[in-house]
């Protein structure tokens, strides 16, 4: 049996008002539009629902046991219509996003809680992968959406400009004479390399930047996170590449310093990453509006 929502929608009104005529107000059509409807739903369920009185009308036996029904359909879709504003509202609603270590807490932190702030109610889910792992979850519908860093390419992705990053070079004060004059890039291997581990973004952009100019990076430790790097370099390990905006207190206070190379590191970006042809919810549009 097809059900047509509006013949109920006309019975249920008809029934909590018991008149023919206020159903038609409440529902802005003509009574003789009720009257039909009720007859083709009686028709169509095999049986009388209303008794019809010089009052208005009244249920059926049949009609009371249709009505407890329709009154529960009636009340949940009014709920999810409720749910439905108060996510648009952002006062409910959930968002996951897929970031990288570094990247939840140079840029996406400071981020979330000014959204925090605003829309307390919204719940944020983060989960934390690499750039070319990010992606595939986005492609997956296991996020909402990624912050990746760029360049990256997918075919089925949308890929955003926001903060522009600068990758430089530093050492602890060990190396702060070399602070004072350029480096050639070639020279490079004439010091302890500290890298990313293959397989991040950040890592193949390093590669190919070097790679550009005839020189293949060498590295004598391999990290899993930008952070880890950093610390290494403070403690004299070597050399490693950074990027300049999250180290500003470092470098500030001396306990990194950075050495100018020729030729310099191109800039690159943070990226916000969409699913193509994927509508965003509520919760994620508002929070993408300030990215």
């Amino acid at each position: 049996m097809e059900y047509n929502l509006e013949w109920y929608r006309v019975f249920y009104w008809t029934s909590k008002l018991g008149s023919l005529t206020k159903a038609a107000e409440k529902l802005h059509i003509t009574q003789p539009a009720v009257s039909h409807t009720l007859k083709q739903l009686e028709s169509s369920l095999g049986g009388q629902l209303f008794f019809r009185t010089s009052k208005g009308v009244v249920l059926t036996t049949e009609g009371e046991v249709l009505f407890n029904y329709v009154a529960q359909a009636m009340n949940l879709l009014e709920i999810g219509e409720k749910k439905i504003s108060e996510m648009q509202d952002l006062t409910c609603g959930a968002i996951s996003i897929g970031a990288s270590d570094t990247l939840c807490r140079h840029y996406l932190l400071p981020r979330l809680e000014q959204f925090h702030k605003q829309y307390p109610e919204v719940r944020v889910h983060v989960t934390n992968r690499t750039t070319p792992e990010t992606i595939s979850l986005l492609k997956e519908g296991k996020i909402d959406f990624g912050i990746v860093n760029l360049p990256a390419e997918d075919q089925k992705i949308d890929f955003r400009k926001s903060s522009t990053l600068q990758d430089c070079l530093v050492g602890n004060q060990e190396y702060s004479s070399l602070a004072k004059k350029v480096l050639p890039l070639e020279d490079l291997a004439r010091y302890p390399l500290l890298l990313l581990e293959p397989g991040s973004n950040t890592r193949d952009f390093l590669d190919n930047y070097a790679l550009t100019h005839g020189i293949n990076l060498e590295p004598e430790l391999e990290l899993g996170s930008l952070d880890l790097l950093a610390q290494f370099a403070q403690s004299g390990f070597g050399l490693t590449f950074m990027v300049r905006e999250y180290i500003t207190e470092e470098l500030t206070t001396g306990k990194l310093v950075e050495i100018p190379l020729f030729p310099p590191i191109p800039e690159r970006h943070v990226g916000i990453a969409t699913l193509k042809g994927m509508p965003l919810s509520a919760a994620s549009r508002r929070f993408l509006e300030l990215l």
